[in-house]
């Protein structure tokens, strides 16, 4: 009886939480959320890389002008 059981739970170690990769995404996002990874922080890279493009320009009409 007890080798059973121990059969038993040793195939259930091996059995998977998810049924669908579907699932499985969704838990890791809601977990990740959870963490925080997805926070909405003030990114200042945009408004850098603009602002270079911009002089990128300008230096060049005043160069060829």
């Amino acid at each position: 009886m007890s080798l059973e059981a121990a059969a038993a739970s040793a195939r259930g170690g091996f059995a998977c939480l998810f049924s669908t990769a579907d699932e499985y995404e969704s838990a890791l996002i809601t977990e990740r959320r959870a963490q925080g990874r997805y926070t909405q922080g003030r990114s200042y890279w945009p408004l850098a890389l603009f602002a270079g493009c911009a002089l990128l320009v300008a230096g060049t009409v005043l160069l060829l002008a």
